[in-house]
């Protein structure tokens, strides 16, 4: 069997006094699509922010492909772990293109063409070739989450983080952006999804996570954490979303 994508050993994280991630493990499996759901403030996003150093941590261990994440890794390890977020984090003055070549060119040592070509394919897959040479404030909301995942995806990653991607956008922009994720879910990526869109997570997930106060409460296939809930709490988070 090959190695998880991603493991997490008895993770712990603190700021200042409050205890926010709580001896945290789990293994990622290559290909493995993971939605990771929970309450407000429950160490969801936290969570995943620690994969690629953009959150530290105080206690445990963060194994991506089978080796430790230590400070001089995180370069690399960026590299090899796309992040989507909530806010879309584009940058205003570049063109859609230049935003999908700037990581390749300045931090893989991409060529320029070549650069270029990749972010063209990827705009064409996701349906989006039109808009390379716009600003992102050209952009409705769906569409910029989905230059942000071009973006991530012109890096070749072999694992896309996902944190709320569509909390920020207009429930009418919200089904293009599920649907370019499934696409991704298709491809056989590994994916780890933070998000209370719990239509997607019953459609692509292979496990659920449920999160509360820092802790994981319950892990399931989709059908197991839906329609038959073991922890108390879980119930209570899902009668109140659903």
């Amino acid at each position: 069997m090959s190695a998880p994508a991603i493991e997490f050993f008895g993770v712990n994280k603190w700021f200042g006094s409050a205890h926010v991630l709580r001896d945290v493990s789990l293994a990622v499996a290559p290909g493995e699509k993971i939605v990771i759901c929970g309450p407000s403030g429950s160490g969801k996003s936290t969570l995943i922010r620690c994969v690629n150093g953009l959150e530290s941590y105080q206690g445990g261990t963060i194994r991506v492909d089978g080796r430790d994440l230590t400070p001089a890794r995180i370069p690399a390890v960026r590299r090899t772990v796309g992040m989507v977020f909530q806010h879309f984090n584009l940058f205003s003055h570049l063109t859609v293109l230049e935003n999908c070549t700037l990581a390749p060119i300045h931090a893989l040592g991409t060529a320029r063409r070549a650069a270029e070509s990749r972010a063209r394919e990827e705009l064409e897959r996701l349906a989006i070739a039109d808009l390379a040479g716009r600003h992102p404030g050209q952009l409705s909301g769906g569409q910029q989450q989905r230059v942000a995942i071009a973006r991530a995806l012109c890096l070749d990653p072999a694992v896309m983080l996902f944190d709320e991607p569509t909390s920020a956008l207009d429930p009418e922009m919200v089904q293009e952006v599920l649907d370019t994720m499934t696409a991704l879910a298709d491809r056989g990526m590994t994916l780890l999804c933070v998000t209370h869109e719990m239509g997607f997570a019953r459609r692509v997930a292979d496990r659920v996570v449920f999160m509360d106060q820092g802790q994981i409460v319950e892990v399931a296939s989709p059908g197991a954490f839906f329609d038959r809930p073991e922890h108390p709490r879980t119930r209570d988070f899902l009668a109140r979303l659903l």
